[in-house]
């Protein structure tokens, strides 16, 4: 993307009751909530007022069907390196799909952020990501550093190469951590956020600890992430501690890669 006089999120609802998800997706990612059936000419068809704002911004989420998704967008994309990033979010936010523009223009990266915002699934198909299958869970105490992190990291990876881990998983309680978020900007790694309810509701932990559960009221945090951001995988790595940061990891390779 070259032009950096455009607007950059767009956030397209087709429906009013849609406009309390809208309002928190404009509010989080600081976009302009487009609600149709109050703008422009009545004689104008939501297609048609798209197509006239679509190329004006950079980034789209669209609140909507797959199959509206589909033909509104029908004709508009010419290239990836112009395209304008699109996400598909169901009206329930159950899933946040890179739809358009994954990597040239930031797809992929918007529908983690969505997900965040929403605690919806994000689903990224693009092929490099798609051959990427570790998952790191990680917890740690309050202000650990990105050295330290990243430490905690390589010593759980035990040789394994940082480029195929997909994405980086923390409770919500962390998602602000300025550690973890430098050290997922450091390596271009998405973080994946679970609630403590997702978590609480599977307490997969091979080692219960104590201080977790008293200052967080779960029995471990590194463990259950890897596993909940892991589609079919299991741990490869079970709950590894370095200087205040524990680290789990999660392999979900296909049986057929897994059998190679």
């Amino acid at each position: 993307m070259t032009d950096d006089t455009r607007e950059t999120t767009g956030i397209w609802l087709v429906r009013e009751h849609a406009l309390p998800l809208g309002e928190r997706l404009r509010a989080g990612l600081d976009g302009r909530l487009f609600t149709p059936w109050n703008e422009g000419d009545a004689t104008v068809s939501q297609r048609e007022h798209f197509r006239n704002v679509f190329g004006s911004l950079r980034q789209w989420v669209l609140v909507m069907a797959s199959g509206i998704a589909v033909r509104i967008l029908d004709g508009l994309p010419q290239s990836k390196h112009s395209d304008p990033a699109v996400v598909l979010l169901d009206e329930s936010a159950r899933f946040a799909v890179s739809l358009l523009a994954g990597h040239e223009g930031g797809a992929n990266a918007l529908a983690y952020r969505v997900a965040r915002l929403t605690g919806a699934v994000p689903v990224v198909t693009t092929a490099t990501e798609a051959l990427k299958t570790l998952v790191i869970g990680i917890g740690c105490r309050r202000g650990a550093s990105v050295e330290q992190i990243d430490a905690a990291v390589h010593h759980a990876m035990r040789g394994r190469n940082i480029d195929a881990v997909r994405e980086v998983a923390t409770v919500d309680l962390k998602a602000d951590e300025p550690g973890i978020l430098a050290f997922c900007e450091r390596y271009g790694l998405p973080l994946r956020v679970f609630s403590h309810a997702q978590l609480a509701a599977r307490p997969w932990t091979t080692r219960p600890s104590a201080w977790v559960r008293e200052n967080i009221g779960l029995d471990g945090v590194c463990e259950p992430c890897a596993l909940l951001a892991s589609v079919r995988g299991g741990l490869v790595v079970d709950k590894t501690t370095l200087d205040g940061v524990a680290i789990a990891i999660a392999d979900d390779s296909p049986e057929w890669i897994k059998l190679e």
